[in-house]
């Protein structure tokens, strides 16, 4: 029983630390689409700011001057994105695409110019990663039944931007649903003609939301290369833009369900890495390939079969031209 609980307290462990650049992909796009605004690129953008976290970060021995850089390079790419959906009023999808393609060779492109190997970085010293923090009492506790084991193994034992992106959670909510910055974004994702009627920009409005989710994919990556990993893998991302699209999709663009599915998501992939070379009761060891396939299986089960009926923003993915 001790056993089964610290496994479960580990995998539990596990799936804040994955859920953490999940979540904030996925509260990026939430942002985005609010106003109305598709982000497809939310993959590319991670990405992107994976490779200039990493990148500077080594050559620095700073991680908060990779994880700034990151933030800037997310943002140029977030007006890119601006630029061509608000501005020219371009599809929102090709140009999302456009970004996660160009970013995807182009990252391994410049590591492989800088580093000569292979497209990847180095592995970061110390110094310039974002360490796992312990917190105060947390060896002293340890041996506590129930509680102890949760507080040193569950709650410390986390990065900076662990902590960070939790704590955002709810700082975003208030920001949609009390402020009135929120207001005026969800309007000008439902009615725009109105937001502009009152005599609010809309363009401005959007490139804001965009800048917004710009910034949170470059936490994403920095996250990804400085803090859960060590250095900058080439298409390190694996796919999880989209998985954030999904858990936004499934949240119904709604900060807590979306969350709560970044985080079901997240616990599938801890559980698919704790399943590898297990032998499992009646069926055996599972091919790992059928494994690595758990999260996305999911993905698509929940899309499919339990999201129900699903309602975007009315004005989604459709450019606002002025009236004269």
């Amino acid at each position: 029983m001790t056993d089964l609980w610290m496994q479960l307290l580990l995998t539990a462990d596990a799936t804040l630390r994955i859920s953490t650049p999940l979540i904030l992909a996925a509260l990026a796009g939430l942002c985005s689409e609010r106003a109305a605004v598709i982000d497809i690129g939310l993959e590319g953008k991670m990405l992107g700011g994976a490779f200039t976290a990493a990148t500077v970060s080594y050559l620095t021995g700073s991680a908060w001057l990779g994880l700034v850089c990151a933030i800037l390079a997310c943002l140029l790419l977030a007006l890119l994105h601006g630029f061509a959906c608000i501005t020219h009023r371009g599809n929102q999808v090709v140009s999302g695409m456009a970004i996660n393609i160009v970013v995807a060779g182009l990252a391994p492109t410049l590591g492989h110019a800088i580093f000569h190997i292979n497209g990847d970085t180095p592995p970061l010293p110390q110094g310039a990663r974002f360490m796992a923090l312990t917190l105060p009492g947390a060896e002293a506790l340890r041996g506590v039944p129930v509680l102890g084991p949760i507080y040193a193994e569950l709650v410390s034992g986390h990065t900076l931007l662990t902590y960070a992106t939790f704590a955002l959670i709810p700082c975003v909510s208030f920001m949609l649903y009390k402020t009135r910055f929120g207001l005026r974004l969800r309007a000008v994702g439902e009615n725009p003609e109105a937001v502009d009627t009152a005599g609010i920009s809309v363009a401005w409005l959007r490139y804001r939301a965009v800048l917004i989710a710009g910034a949170l994919c470059g936490v994403a990556g920095a996250s990804l290369s400085t803090a859960l990993g060590a250095s900058f893998i080439r298409d390190m991302t694996a796919g999880k833009g989209y998985l954030a699209l999904a858990a936004m999709i499934f949240g119904k663009w709604r900060p807590g369900p979306t969350v709560t599915a970044c985080l079901l998501f997240a616990f599938t992939d801890a559980l698919q890495a704790r399943l590898q070379g297990v032998s499992l009761p009646l069926v055996g060891e599972i091919p790992v390939q059928f494994i690595i396939m758990l999260p996305y299986v999911m993905t698509v089960i929940l899309l499919a079969g339990f999201v129900g009926k699903v309602t975007a923003p009315k004005a989604d993915g459709i450019p606002y031209v002025k009236e004269r």
